[in-house]
């Protein structure tokens, strides 16, 4: 009896099911996709749009004060421009020559940038490929020193260029650049998450120089590092106010900060309109250098988010 039952079971289990009813899976038609997609990059673009437009307003702002008279001023907001430009740059131009500040920190920011940039990167390139005894301790140290503020060692820089007899001069602006100790870092860590080892030692098995190696391989690799930290350097240099007013003594020799910090007790800061005038002729520059090179800081960042 039981053997019959469990054959029965069998039976039973080996018995074809019929096929279950699939429901039909739902696929959107492709112009409702479309749709979808145009309507979140549209959102995605008046966010952007929107975000741009406050951006700019306080740059557009400082542009039309500037042509605009100190009563116009304080009378409240307009887009529209003035007509007091030449008046507020002749009123300016009494108390400055902001053509001299201008080159002067042009000439500064510009030899700063260049020597920070290459030595910086030369630097970093033997951090991330050299082996050498105290490379760990170096680079320690130069992680303390990030930390340090520039000003704390500010009366013993002028005591040293005092002795040197560098003073007044823009040797003490410029040559500190050479060791930027954040750039150094910020390109080593790029060089070693974007630039194998195997290249280099690839193009020393060819017979290429350490020097053709960093200018061939290296440094074109690095250059989105690079551009990214003179942005930021060229900024710093431009914004200079304190070691200038402390190391230069001429008047022709004086940086724009340091000219515009002059207004501040002068006639020209009853005139906002002036005093917007030259904010604005300070801020161009730096404008510019965001404008040109600002798209290496998105691939600097992106580098080394995808390795093979």
């Amino acid at each position: 009896m039981e053997q019959n039952a469990e054959s029965r079971r069998m039976l039973a289990d080996s018995e074809v099911q019929p096929p279950r009813e699939e429901k039909p899976l739902r696929v959107e038609p492709p112009k409702q996709k479309q749709k979808k997609k145009f309507f979140s990059r549209g959102v995605i673009y008046t966010g952007l749009i929107i975000l741009t437009i406050i951006c700019f307003i306080p740059f557009l702002m400082m542009l039309v004060n500037a042509t605009r008279t100190n009563g116009e001023i304080m009378s409240g907001f307009s887009l529209l421009p003035g007509t007091a430009l030449i008046d507020n740059y002749a009123i300016l131009s009494d108390y400055i020559n902001i053509w001299t500040g201008f080159k002067n920190s042009l000439i500064i920011a510009v030899l700063v940038t260049l020597l920070s940039g290459y030595f910086s990167a030369m630097t970093a390139f033997g951090f991330a490929f050299y082996d050498f005894k105290g490379k760990n301790v170096m680079f320690i140290f130069m992680l303390v020193m990030m930390m340090v503020p520039g000003q704390l060692g500010l009366i013993g820089f002028y005591e040293i260029s005092k002795t040197l007899g560098i003073l007044d001069s823009f040797i003490p602006l410029i040559i500190p650049s050479i060791a930027s100790p954040f750039v150094v870092f910020f390109i080593r860590q790029y060089t070693q998450a974007t630039l194998h080892i195997s290249m280099i030692e690839a193009a020393r098995i060819d017979g290429a120089s350490e020097l053709r190696i960093f200018h061939t391989i290296a440094l074109p690799m690095m250059m989105p590092a690079v551009a990214t930290m003179s942005i930021f350097t060229f900024i710093g240099s431009w914004n200079n106010y304190l070691m200038p007013l402390v190391l230069l003594f001429s008047p022709e020799k004086y940086t724009l900060p340091v000219l515009m910090g002059f207004l501040k007790g002068s006639q020209v800061a009853e005139n906002l309109g002036a005093l917007y005038l030259g904010i604005a002729i300070s801020v161009v520059p730096i404008m510019i250098a965001f404008l040109f090179m600002s798209k290496y800081i998105v691939s600097s960042i992106s580098a080394g988010a995808v390795k093979e």
